[in-house]
């Protein structure tokens, strides 16, 4: 995946970090100089690092905003954390926008717009699980031994089909070995049937088998 990241402080560091260790490829847009550069010697893998401001979209497309999976607002400003997020989700359309959150009052803010948000712990603890940011995947349990896991997907912010229409279970080709057995949405969570509309922001609750879970991950890139 190609992952953009605006801000280069503790939080961000660590996310690139992690990402650039599971094979991803990073870009960090971080505003102060000397950060910018110390970035730029302490990082390992595939990643470029703009010296800049992540809520300038000259910043983002020098950052490679066009061909990004996933863009990760990490500052200490929830301001411009919302700005950043909103230019690559509207002018970019970045599929996935994901805003660290410094007051919990403006977590709502965020939600409105259909950007996720999540505060600077949660994020951290979320890295932990190997599946939260890389393709939007969580592991909710294991079943049969481990051979069955039961997974959230985030539906994300769909290229090929209405987003206000949402996509109907049954036109999702899910792998063999796999299926969406219930969706979470906002105000609740139920079993699926084959005309239940997912929407963007929605997370399907997947049964698979541990092998096919990337094949799972890539589908749900591809809606």
């Amino acid at each position: 995946m190609y992952i953009v990241i605006a801000g280069g402080g503790k939080i961000g560091e660590y996310l690139a970090g992690v990402l650039l260790q599971s094979g991803n490829v990073v870009a960090i847009i971080e505003e102060d100089l000397a950060t910018a550069d110390r970035l730029s010697e302490v990082l390992e893998g595939r990643y470029i690092v703009i010296h800049g401001d992540g809520c300038d979209s000259k910043y983002q497309e020098d950052a490679g905003i066009r061909r990004a999976d996933v863009f990760v607002a990490t500052t200490g400003q929830d301001d411009d954390n919302l700005v950043s997020c909103e230019i690559a989700q509207r002018v970019f359309n970045v599929p996935r926008c994901i805003a660290r959150v410094n007051s919990p009052k403006n977590q709502r803010i965020f939600k409105e717009v259909g950007i996720e948000c999540v505060s600077s712990t949660s994020l951290i603890a979320n890295l932990i699980e190997e599946e939260t940011l890389l393709g939007s995947m969580s592991v909710a349990g294991l079943l049969t031994h481990g051979n069955v896991m039961l997974a959230e997907v985030v539906v994300p912010k769909m290229k090929h089909h209405p987003n206000d229409e949402g996509i109907e279970v049954s036109q999702i080709a899910m792998p063999e070995g796999s299926i969406i057995v219930a969706v979470s949405t906002r105000d609740d969570v139920f079993v699926v049937a084959p005309d239940t509309a997912l929407y963007s922001g929605d997370k399907a609750v997947v049964a698979a088998d541990s092998d096919v879970l990337d094949e799972v991950r890539a589908v749900f890139r591809a809606l």
